[in-house]
């Protein structure tokens, strides 16, 4: 996002977590950060470190415990419910299977907004359901169970529902999970595609640490309590990575953006295998198996 671009999503001093019985259960500290109108956003953090609950917070599910989120330059909490649906779409993580309803009617879903309370669609609704299929390349399918899909053709569809509902915002929360290595690179790619072409901001969250270094305009990472944001070479250059893969067998190249994994002999770094694996005893030799004969 250039200094002169209005952020299309924006949070400020913004501390996530849950709320219990009056007390509060923090997940990730105080943190800014902002997507620009146009811009592919990369969200990284380890298991745990609340990805989801930042999206979720993002989209106005889940409340902060301090701070704010804006979109479009306002306040989140100023919008109406059936206006935030005009202006943020979101797709979980949930692998969808729902083997008797259609393509075009999973769609069609995603214009929920504006049909109002029986959800009859008009011909310009069927005619966003058709574009929505035809940005994905999924246009043939349109008549199609979702049930005979494969997952990253059923990933596309979710998407074209998503962008069917027409929103300045997408928000997706490990969009690549249940796909296989050529179906990553192919659905990233799409979504940056889609938010160079339909000047999208986009928002997901993924663990492909290389396809969003390649791919993402700018990489959000939360790592142990600190937040990082920015284009993948200047957090490349600040190290971030490296605190990310921190205490692995893994490690990033400078060069190249791919994740190495360490082949070496030797004790990784990581405690958990240090507690499981202790170290032999001098003299001592490790059994093999099958046993030799």
């Amino acid at each position: 996002m250039t200094a002169q671009a209005k952020p299309a999503i924006e949070v400020r001093n913004l501390r996530i977590g849950y709320t219990a019985k009056g007390a509060q259960r923090e997940i990730f500290p105080a943190f800014s950060a902002a997507a620009g109108e146009a811009e592919l956003v990369a969200l990284l953090g380890r298991n745990g470190r609340g990805k989801s609950t930042l999206l979720r917070t993002i989209i106005g599910i889940q409340p902060p415990l301090d701070g704010a989120v804006h979109i479009l330059e306002k306040d989140i909490r100023s919008y109406p419910l059936r206006t935030l649906a005009t202006l943020v779409s979101y797709v979980s993580t949930d692998n969808v299977k729902v083997g008797n309803l259609k393509v075009f009617d999973l769609v069609s879903l995603g214009r929920y907004p504006y049909t109002g309370w029986f959800g009859a669609l008009s011909a310009g609704d069927k005619k966003v359901v058709m574009q929505s299929l035809e940005m994905v390349g999924m246009e043939a399918y349109a008549w199609q169970n979702t049930g005979c899909l494969s997952d990253g053709e059923r990933q596309r569809v979710v998407i074209a529902r998503a962008l069917a509902q027409d929103t300045p915002i997408i928000v997706l929360d490990e969009p690549t999970a249940f796909l296989d290595l050529p179906n990553r690179y192919e659905i990233v790619l799409l979504l940056k595609q889609l938010a160079q072409e339909q000047r999208r901001a986009i928002l997901f969250s993924t663990h492909d640490l290389s396809i969003a270094l390649k791919i993402a305009d700018r990489v959000w990472v939360m790592c142990d309590g600190e937040f990082h944001q920015g284009a993948p070479q200047k957090l490349m250059l600040d190290n971030v990575f490296d605190k990310l893969l921190q205490n692995t067998r893994l490690s990033v190249d400078h060069e190249t953006g791919e994740v190495r994994v360490e082949l070496e002999k030797g004790v990784p770094k990581n405690k958990a295998f240090r507690r499981n694996h202790p170290p032999q005893p001098e003299g001592s030799t490790l059994q093999s198996y099958p046993p030799a004969q």
